[in-house]
């Protein structure tokens, strides 16, 4: 299921850019050394893959898999579980419709201690990673105060038992306190929100981080629900379209993937920009794996996904680049996964 590849040969889908090229040929573009890393890990097989990440404690991955009309109760989402290469272990882990699991159209996720959340539209469910059984499902369908029918779009962890959840029709961000039996708050429902979608903690300062869907805002939120503007379009400017998924390497670089515009944005900490990949076919949820360097996209409509390395900003004066500058290890002889 997984192949060294060049180039994501996917047809255009209708709003798509017309040229599709993978995420790692646009890491050529701004630094990488030679040919001989000119390549992306990739998953094939999926079914309308939203998004990915990584569970760094036990070394394993996971694709959320739509599969289906993305606002319908049809209770035929999977999730994808890859091992620490990225290779499929299970391309349906997790399957909605089978041994009593629920799962209709799932997005976001988050890992806490072991338990795999995912938002799954009026639902956030929860799993264990390691056998896929269900364990939770937290309710939002007779939270009070809604005004729209709830269609949740992701979830993160702050890592002290609270997680968040955003609704992008509802201009609404949810707390949940695993701590206290799942309760559900409102951290914050503003119209200035602008269609939340993707979500993460910043990994330094540990306020929630919202990426905008209707009008390509970065916002900052914090514990009592303040929304500060970190970035926005203005009027001359309209650098940002359709903001989906949004995540942090260790060094504190925010990346941001632009769903429409098929770009991948790479903020450092002083806040300067930098496209590190365009033209790419609709990158949903993006994760990073900060353990490894990795960046984890999810190709929506091209039913695919990637994982490529990212540049390490520290680098010897005294030596080139080397594949472990963007989280790769050489292969060992004969273990390079092979196309079905």
């Amino acid at each position: 299921m997984i192949r060294r590849v060049r180039i994501l040969h996917q047809p255009p889908q209708l709003g798509a850019p017309r040229t599709v090229l993978p995420l790692i040929m646009a890491l050529i573009l701004f630094a990488l050394p030679g040919p001989d890393l000119a390549f992306a890990l990739q998953v094939k097989g999926l079914q309308s893959p939203q998004s990915f990440v990584a569970d760094s404690a036990r070394d394993q991955y996971f694709i959320s898999n739509i599969n289906g009309d993305p606002e319908v109760k049809n209770n035929n989402g999977f999730i994808t579980k890859l091992d620490q290469n990225g290779k499929v272990v299970k391309q349906r882990f997790i399957q909605g419709g089978e041994d009593g699991i629920v799962l209709h159209a799932p997005k976001g996720m988050a890992i806490v201690k072991g338990i795999l959340y995912v938002a799954d539209l009026d639902a956030v469910r929860g799993f264990d990673t390691k056998t896929g059984r269900a364990i939770h499902t937290i309710s939002f369908t007779r939270h009070q105060g809604s005004t729209e029918a709830t269609s949740l779009a992701d979830v993160a962890h702050d890592g002290d038992g609270i997680l968040y959840a955003s609704d992008t029709q509802d201009n609404t961000i949810y707390r949940i306190d695993t701590r206290h039996q799942h309760a559900i708050s409102v951290l914050v429902r503003d119209a200035s929100l602008a269609g939340p979608r993707g979500l993460a903690v910043h990994p330094r300062s540990g306020r929630l981080i919202v990426v905008s869907w209707d009008k390509g805002k970065i916002l900052e939120v914090d514990a009592k629900g303040t929304i500060t503007v970190l970035v926005s379009n203005s009027f001359f400017s309209s650098r940002f379209h359709n903001l989906d998924g949004v995540d942090f390497d260790k060094w504190g670089n925010m990346y941001v993937s632009d769903f429409t515009a098929g770009k991948v944005w790479r903020m450092r900490p002083d806040r300067r920009f930098h496209v590190i990949a365009e033209y790419l076919h609709t990158p949903a949820d993006i994760g990073v794996d900060r353990a490894k360097h990795l960046i984890l996209v999810p190709y929506l409509y091209a039913n695919t996904a990637e994982m490529n390395g990212l540049e390490s900003p520290v680098k010897s004066k005294k030596r080139k680049r080397t594949l472990s500058d963007y989280g790769f290890r050489p292969p060992r002889p004969g273990s390079e996964a092979q196309e079905p």
